[in-house]
C-alpha cells in the first residue's frame, strides 16, 4: 500500500494542472445537454466518475451507448476500482473484458436497457477502441452526426486524435466531441498533494502524475511520438507553449521525479 503523495510546490501543481486540463479536452461547457448527440462511445477504462458521466448521459437521453474495451495492460485497475466501490462491487470482473463489466454497470446501475447498448469487447488500446469502434458501427450499420466520446481523462485528448486518424477518410464522418466526465485538479492538504473536491473512484494521485508526464511525449508529431511523422496512430495537433512549459516544468522537479521513481512510476 502507497503512503500518501508528499505535498508538492504550488508552481508544481499549477503546472499539473496546466497539463492535465489540456490532456482532459472538454468540447463542453461545462457538459453536453440531456440528449445531446447520437452516440455516446465509453472507451474501456478504470476512472469511475468518468464511467458514471457517460453512464448518467445516456440514461437521460434517447442515444445509443457503444462501449469499448477487451483486456489490456490497464483492465486490472478497473478490476481494482470496481472491488473498492460500495455498489458496484457486486459486478462479477476477473478475466471478463473491460466492456462487458462497463455494460453491466450501465444495465443493473443506470437502468440502460441492453437494446440501446452495442458492446465492442477485443479493443486492447485507445487506437483499437477507434478502429474497432469505427468496424463495430459499420457492422451494425450504426449512423451517427455527432458523437460524444469518453475517455480517461488523462487519455482524452489522444483518444480524439486517434478518431480523427481512423475516420480522415470517411467524407460523412461523424463529428466526434469530446467528454472526459471530469477535470481533475491537484491542491495540497494536511495529508500531501490530493484532488480537489470528491476523489472517490479516481486514480491515486501518484499513478495520475505519472500518466500525465508519461503522455506529452506519445502526442508529439516527431520520430518518437504517435503523430504522421512518428508511429502514425494519431492525427497531427499542436501542443500549446503553456502545456510545453507546463509539462518541462514537472520534469525539472526534483522532489515529484524522486517520488515517481521511488514508488516505480517513472
Amino acid at each position: 500500500m502507497l503512503t500518501n503523495f508528499p505535498e508538492l510546490p504550488e508552481s508544481t501543481l499549477n503546472a499539473a494542472n496546466t497539463v492535465g486540463a489540456w490532456l482532459a479536452q472538454n468540447d463542453y461547457h461545462p457538459r453536453p445537454r440531456p440528449g445531446e448527440g447520437d452516440l455516446v462511445v465509453l472507451a474501456g477504462n478504470a476512472v469511475i466518475p468518468t464511467i458514471d458521466a457517460a453512464c448518467q448521459l445516456v440514461a437521460a437521453g434517447e442515444q445509443t451507448l457503444l462501449i469499448s474495451g477487451g483486456v489490456g495492460h490497464s483492465t486490472t485497475f478497473l478490476y481494482a476500482a470496481i472491488a473498492r466501490h460500495p455498489r458496484y462491487n457486486s459486478i462479477r470482473t476477473t478475466g471478463r473484458a473491460e466492456a462487458t463489466i462497463l455494460a453491466d454497470i450501465a444495465h443493473q446501475f443506470w437502468n440502460i436497457p441492453r437494446e440501446r447498448m452495442v458492446v465492442e469487447d477485443k479493443s486492447t488500446n485507445c487506437g483499437q477502441n477507434a478502429q474497432f469502434t469505427r468496424t463495430i458501427m459499420e457492422e451494425h450499420d450504426i449512423h451517427c452526426q455527432e458523437g460524444i466520446v469518453v475517455q480517461d481523462p488523462t487519455m482524452q485528448r489522444r483518444t480524439m486524435a486517434t478518431f480523427a486518424r481512423v475516420w480522415q477518410d470517411v467524407p460523412d464522418a461523424p463529428t466526434w466531441k469530446s467528454y472526459p466526465g471530469l477535470t481533475p485538479v491537484l491542491r495540497n492538504s494536511e495529508q500531501g498533494a490530493c484532488f480537489s473536491g470528491e476523489n472517490t473512484g479516481l486514480w491515486p494521485v501518484e499513478r495520475y502524475l505519472s500518466l500525465i508526464v508519461g503522455e506529452l511525449p506519445r502526442l508529439r508529431d516527431d520520430e518518437q511520438g504517435y503523430g504522421p511523422r512518428g508511429k502514425g496512430f494519431i492525427s497531427h495537433m499542436d501542443i500549446p507553449a503553456e502545456v510545453e512549459e507546463a509539462w518541462a516544468w514537472l520534469r525539472s522537479d526534483a522532489l515529484l521525479v524522486e517520488a515517481l521513481k521511488s514508488r516505480a512510476l517513472l
